[in-house]
């Protein structure tokens, strides 16, 4: 019934799988059989078929079950450089081993990661933790998503912070456009891209790469066959071409550029380049229809 209600809803990133032990996260001292805990497992997968499913990381079997099937990972203590009168650090001691001997390195190719600190960056910074470990780790884990608890950040690491969130899951850059100066209504257009994605993840959601001719009078989208979930961090290229509606008038347009909700039609990425209209599209140049 849950998923029936929210599946796909677009206020909703990501679900949880919980299933059984402390806080449903698949861990405890009295555990159901294998077999049982992947049929609560398969549940979810049953009734999530477009909103993405994420892993708790604590129980290895499960974990590594549920990432073959298609879900994401999420782990609970990122930031746990150690405790007073404790040996044990989860940033050292665990996550980076449990991540090789669960086979899970390339799940962020397809999947979401999702990190929660243990404890806050208030308590890190009066810790004396190792910021730059903490954060470069969430990196090389290619993580899209950050939970800090609604906490504030100390002002001496706000600036490292806000780097931080600039390379944390997917950040689009254009870095070259090329198309014809005077178009043909009825015809083709070439078009081709240069993009980069300049963070660690790709995006996991089928949002729509699209052009927009822009005048005064009119507005006239094309949509393009690109699956910018394959655009990994990197390069990246759009090279085709594209039909010019018969609808369009003769006359001098701009040329935008936006990634669009599927579900509405509307820019939904903030690119991080110059030029972004407060409707979200991205003013690229003028070019004319003949």
């Amino acid at each position: 019934e849950f998923g029936k209600r929210y599946d796909g809803h677009p206020y909703l990133d990501t679900v949880d799988i919980s299933t059984v032990g402390y806080w449903g996260e698949g861990w405890g001292p009295y555990l159901p059989s294998r077999r049982v805990q992947e049929e609560l497992i398969d549940l979810y997968f049953a009734s999530f078929k477009r909103t993405r499913l994420l892993m708790n990381f604590d129980e290895p079997s499960a974990l590594a079950y549920g990432t073959r099937l298609g879900a994401g990972w999420r782990l609970d203590c990122w930031g746990d450089m150690g405790r007073p009168g404790r040996n044990f650090a989860h940033m050292i001691d665990m996550y980076p081993q449990q991540i090789v001997r669960t086979g899970i390195q390339d799940v962020w190719k397809k999947a979401p990661v999702s990190l929660e600190t243990c404890g806050t960056p208030g308590s890190w910074f009066e810790g004396k933790y190792d910021l730059d470990y903490i954060l470069e780790q969430a990196l090389r884990w290619h993580a899209s998503t950050i939970n800090i608890k609604s906490t504030a950040i100390p002002a001496p690491w706000k600036a490292k912070f806000e780097e931080f969130q600039k390379k944390i899951g997917y950040r689009f850059l254009l870095r070259k456009l090329e198309y014809p100066a005077v178009v043909h209504p009825g015809q083709m257009m070439p078009v081709n891209m240069w993009w980069l994605n300049a963070g660690v993840s790709p995006v996991y959601y089928p949002y729509t790469l699209a052009l927009q001719f822009a005048s005064e009078q009119s507005r006239v989208e094309i949509p393009t066959p690109a699956d910018i979930r394959q655009w990994l961090p990197g390069d990246a290229l759009f090279e085709s071409t594209l039909y010019v509606p018969e609808s369009l008038k003769p006359g001098k347009y701009r040329l935008r550029v936006a990634l669009l909700d599927p579900r509405n039609g509307q820019p939904a990425i903030r690119l991080a380049i110059e030029g972004r209209q407060p409707d979200g599209w991205h003013d690229m140049g003028e070019i004319e229809v003949k």
